[in-house]
This record gives C-alpha cells, sequence and structure tokens, in this order.
C-alpha cells in the first residue's frame, strides 16, 4: 500500500519553494500599487496560520530566543545592503540631517514613548524605558519602502537619504538605552551599582569600539575587494562576498563586546568608499538584498501567523492609544523638532517625519531586552509592540506610493521616467 503520509522534510522544501518565487515576484506585481510588500506577507502568514488548529504557535512572545536571533540576522543583513547603497560620501556636513534624527529625534521618542507607557499604559518606568528603546528607530527592514535605490542607480534625494541613513544607524544608538533598562531590572534584584559600568562600556567602549571595529574589517574588505595586487575579490563576480564581510564584521564586534549593529554598517560605508563607482558594488548590494527579502518574509509569514492565533495579551483601547499616539504624535513631532532650521523643503521635512516605520528592529530590541533582563508586563509588552508594529506597516504601506509619487512630482521629478519608478516605489527590495 502506499504511504500518502506527506514527509516534512518535503514539505518545507516545497513551502520554501513557493517562498523564493514570492520573493521574485511580488515586488513586481506590487510595483504599481498602493500596497507594500510587508502588508502582503502579513496576510498570506494570517491566512497560513489560521487555517491550522492546534499546530506551532508562531508568537515572538512563545520563542523569544529564536525570535531575538532570527531577527537579529535580518537586520544586520539589512544593515549592510543600506550601507552600500548610499552614494553619498560620508561627512559631518552632508550628514547633517542624518545627525539631527539621531541626536534630537530619536531621544526625544524615547522620551515620548516612555511618557505613553508611564501614563497610558501604566505599565510602570523600566519597562516604558524597554519600550521605548524599541520602537523609538526607524526599521532598516521595513523601512526599505522609502530608502535609497541601488549604488550609483542616482535619485538619492533628502528624504531617501535621510531615511536610509538614520535606519543605518539609529539601530546601534538604541542599544545603550535597552542596555539601560536591562541594567537597572537587574541591579534591582542585586542591588550592584550599574551606572558607572552602564555608562563606560555599554555607552563609551560598545559604541566607540564598534565604530572603529567595522571601519578596520571594511578597510580590509574594501583592499581585497578591489585593490589587493593581482586576483581581487571582484573578479570573482560573486557579491556573497558582502555576506561574508557581515557576518565577520559582526562577529568580531560581537567577541570583543560592542554594537554589532554600528559595525556592520560602518563596515558597508567603508567597504562603499573603497571603489565606489565599481560594478561590483551593484553585485553585493543585490545578494544582500535577496537574502533580507527571503528572511524577512519568513519573518512576517509567522508575524502574520501571530496575529490570528492570538497575542499574549489583549489589546483594549489604551493599546491603541498608544499606538496611536506613538505613531501619529510622537514620531512626526519629534522628527519635526529635530529638523527645525534644516535646509529641506516642508514638504521633505513632513514626510521625513512620518515615515518613521517601525518593525523588525523593534521585535530584536525587545526580546533583547526581555531574554536578558528582569521585567514585569512582558506578554502585555510584546502585545502593544505588535498592535504598534502592524498599525506602522499598513499606514506607511498604504501611503508611502502615493506620498513619495507627490513628492517627486512637486520636486520637479518623473516618478515613472522611462517607465521605472524611483526608489521608494518599488517594494522593500525591488531594485
Amino acid at each position: 500500500m502506499i504511504d500518502w503520509s506527506p514527509d516534512p522534510y518535503i514539505v518545507v522544501l516545497t513551502g520554501a519553494g513557493f517562498l523564493i518565487a514570492l520573493v521574485a515576484w511580488l515586488p513586481l506585481a506590487l510595483r504599481r500599487l498602493p500596497i507594500s510588500l510587508p502588508i502582503v506577507c502579513i496576510i498570506i502568514g494570517a491566512i497560513i496560520f489560521g487555517m491550522q488548529h492546534g499546530g506551532v504557535d508562531p508568537s515572538p512572545g512563545a520563542h523569544p530566543y529564536i525570535t531575538e536571533r532570527l531577527t537579529e540576522f535580518v537586520v544586520i543583513i539589512a544593515l549592510m545592503g543600506a550601507g552600500l547603497k548610499i552614494d553619498r560620501i560620508f561627512s559631518f556636513k552632508q550628514w547633517g540631517m542624518t545627525w539631527r534624527l539621531l541626536l534630537i529625534t530619536m531621544p526625544l521618542s524615547i522620551v515620548a514613548i516612555m511618557g505613553v507607557g508611564l501614563w497610558v499604559l501604566g505599565i510602570g518606568l523600566l519597562a516604558s524605558l524597554l519600550l521605548a528603546a524599541s520602537l523609538a528607530p526607524t526599521d532598516p527592514v521595513l523601512a526599505a519602502d522609502v530608502q535609497v535605490g541601488a549604488p550609483s542607480e542616482g535619485g538619492e534625494d533628502t528624504v531617501r537619504f535621510a531615511l536610509t541613513s538614520e535606519a543605518g544607524l539609529n539601530d546601534g544608538l538604541a542599544f545603550p538605552f535597552v542596555h539601560l533598562a536591562v541594567a537597572i531590572s537587574l541591579a534591582a534584584t542585586t542591588g550592584e551599582d550599574w551606572f558607572v559600568r552602564w555608562l563606560s562600556f555599554n555607552v563609551v567602549w560598545e559604541i566607540v569600539a564598534g565604530i572603529c571595529c567595522g571601519w578596520l574589517i571594511g578597510r580590509l574588505f574594501g583592499w581585497l575587494t578591489f585593490k589587493m595586487p593581482g586576483d581581487t575579490l571582484a573578479k570573482t563576480g560573486d557579491g556573497l562576498i558582502a555576506i561574508a564581510a557581515t557576518f565577520i564584521s559582526y562577529g568580531v564586534s560581537e567577541l570583543i563586546h560592542c554594537y554589532g549593529f554600528f559595525a556592520v554598517f560602518v563596515t558597508a560605508l567603508t567597504l562603499r568608499s573603497a571603489h565606489r563607482d565599481h560594478e561590483f558594488q551593484r553585485d553585493m548590494h543585490d545578494i544582500t538584498e535577496q537574502v533580507e527579502r527571503i528572511a524577512m518574509m519568513v519573518l512576517l509569514l509567522a508575524f502574520g501567523g501571530s496575529l490570528v492565533t492570538g497575542l499574549p495579551a489583549p489589546v483594549g483601547w489604551t493599546e491603541l492609544l498608544a499606538a496611536v499616539l506613538i505613531l501619529f504624535v510622537v514620531r512626526p513631532v519629534a522628527g519635526l523638532i529635530g529638523m527645525i532650521g534644516a535646509p529641506a523643503t516642508l514638504g521633505e521635512k513632513f514626510a521625513i517625519a512620518f515615515f518613521g516605520i517601525r518593525g523588525v528592529g523593534s521585535f530584536y530590541y525587545l526580546a533583547y531586552g526581555l531574554n536578558h533582563g528582569e521585567f514585569e508586563h512582558a506578554d502585555r509588552l510584546w502585545t502593544i509592540l505588535s498592535v504598534v508594529v502592524i498599525m506602522s506597516v499598513v499606514m506607511h504601506g498604504l501611503t508611502v506610493t502615493p506620498v513619495m509619487r507627490w513628492l517627486d512630482r512637486r520636486l520637479g521629478r518623473d516618478p515613472e521616467k522611462d517607465g521605472v519608478p524611483p526608489p521608494g516605489l518599488q517594494g522593500p527590495a525591488e531594485t
């Protein structure tokens, strides 16, 4: 008798094939529609997990360690891709908008979200600090909708550059605040003095060492790829070099206990500057984008499933109000305050302030904080974070195409020159 029961390995293999096919096809299908790839992925995930009966629970709270590691992987790949596609040469003056978003907008967002946690959600100071540190950064993965295009593609305007560079750097800058919440939570049980260690190690050492580590590894890979005597790595035409640089940069930085997110993004910028116009830059960018897209879809399918299988805590009016305040008030107002006096039009400032997309990075920070610290209201924190992310994905996903088209036309650019939409209108990983 023939055994018709499915082999789990074959089922997974078949599903992976469909997933990769969707990765390749969906951005093309969604190119001119006012809907983003993340929205479609979440819907598909909700359908798949909604059809199961008593199966796997895909919620992040049920698998905190897997959530931390998988989101960490997606973020570092996204950071490499973001750094490789920035055409603008690094300088403190030319990156002025970035510093405003990092040094003014982000701290203001953290303080304001803490206020929402304390006075709207009532979750206490430490839980509010962890929530604020998790939700303050703009996500480098889902924010790809409004980022610059591939290397040397052009169209690197103020809005796209500001959001790309902010997403590349603010993930590393959020870590000291996550560590602050973790340090205080642990000190509450051990009674140890936490401030000096946090300031000297988690702030000074981990930031400075992370930047230096990223620069050194970027210089090394830049030399090996473009300048080494004889056969350089660029001659291979194999963009996997970028993935190698990502893993080595992150791995070495973590081994010496500094911020790997900083290291990876700085490595990408340094590698790009080694030979800015070489066509191999595009090869490296493309492979990171493909890997990022596959991993992102896996995460979003699971996230969509978690929405239908049940969030860890109920959603009430306070959670909805908090999400609305964070997305519609905190980020836009903090963004506009940070850009006071900046060399940009009012429309550009509103676009930058509005598109502070929350996503994969937020899940990583919350998972990291809960896995390493002692916090109350863990289930409620996961629920609040999920509500904010799904609202951000839907709101920003539905508005990004019309807003960016409007902005392009207002600034005298043809959004469909030669029939190809500019960066920001092509789906999260379309080039």
